[in-house]
């Protein structure tokens, strides 16, 4: 038999999938798509359109993966491998963050918003557990909120408490293919399921000493919204290596610094420390957040943030 659907689930040795038929089969990947040259911790992701064959509903194989339209990859902890991939095909990256309990760094948010701009898939940021923030923590979130919209991404301040903001965030998911991250307990979970109870996602709380989350997330999972399109949940990330990146091309990847990428008095520019850098007299002139330069400057800087070579798929 033959059966083709939409990897919802990785465990890393078998794959839940839906079939185009609406019902649900469990699968295993075919020996050749791990000797065949493939620098990822997992040939097969989450959101994958694949092919399966097999004698029975009970013993089917992976012998065909789509051309991907897309995809988000951090670097592997993997140290044997290259890069692990987060999921394919989607049609946008929500991340949500907390300015405490746990703090999400400017840094931490600047990652994958330039790895969804690279990968020229749509960026949304959640600002969430506003309900917990008053004084200096209240300027923190709108301070972040300030850099983000001025760049032109998309920002939502969100509690799981205000049905009014839970309205919003429905349309921003509703009939989309979207992958949630973030940090472990900033509230991924709780959010999604306030959005959409009938999903019952596992949560767990903060830690109080520590003031970082559980991963109540092993794997990457899919599931289908009551309203339309469906959420990839992932475990909860501590940190986001780029990889797939050429630092030449770097800059290219902050939306905001595009506009002076070809005023430079040098057309190999670092925008580092070159006279007559048009990058830099933009940031001073606060034309670019300087917490977005600074992440520049940060991740220009660390070899190992940034990789020459091209990955092939």
């Amino acid at each position: 038999m033959l059966v083709k659907g939409t990897v919802y689930k990785s465990t890393g040795s078998w794959y839940s999938f839906k079939g185009e038929d609406g019902a649900f089969y469990n699968c295993r990947i075919k020996g050749k798509f791990r000797t065949k040259g493939i620098k990822a911790t997992n040939p097969v992701a989450v959101g994958d359109f694949i092919t399966t064959t097999g004698q029975s509903e009970e013993d089917l194989t992976i012998t065909e993966i789509e051309p991907r339209k897309n995809y988000i990859i951090r670097k592997s902890t993997n140290l044997s491998k290259q890069h692990h991939i987060i999921s394919a095909n989607i049609d946008q990256v929500v991340m949500i963050a907390t300015v405490d309990f746990p703090y999400t760094s400017l840094e931490f948010i600047d990652r994958i918003s330039i790895t969804a701009e690279a990968y020229d898939v749509p960026f949304v940021l959640i600002l969430n557990k506003a309900d917990l923030f008053e004084g200096e923590h209240r300027n923190q979130l709108e301070f972040y909120m300030n850099i983000y919209e001025s760049i032109g991404i998309q920002v939502y301040i969100s509690s799981s408490k205000n049905s009014e903001a839970i309205s919003d965030l429905i349309q921003v998911f509703k009939n989309k293919k979207s992958l949630v991250t973030g940090h472990s307990g900033v509230g991924k979970s709780t959010l999604v399921n306030t959005i959409d109870p009938k999903l019952n996602l596992k949560t767990s709380a903060v830690s109080d000493h520590w003031k970082t989350g559980k991963h109540t997330t092993t794997f990457a999972e899919m599931f289908d919204l009551s309203f339309g399109g469906q959420i990839i949940d992932t475990p909860g990330l501590r940190a986001f290596g780029l990889i797939e990146f050429e630092k030449e091309n770097l800059s290219h990847y902050f939306k905001e610094m595009q506009p002076y990428l070809n005023k430079c008095k040098f057309h190999n520019c670092t925008h580092l420390h070159e006279p007559g850098c048009q990058l830099i007299q933009a940031v001073k002139a606060d034309l670019i957040p300087p917490s977005r330069y600074k992440t520049y400057c940060n991740i220009m800087l660390d070899d190992n943030s940034v990789h020459r070579e091209n990955i092939h798929q």
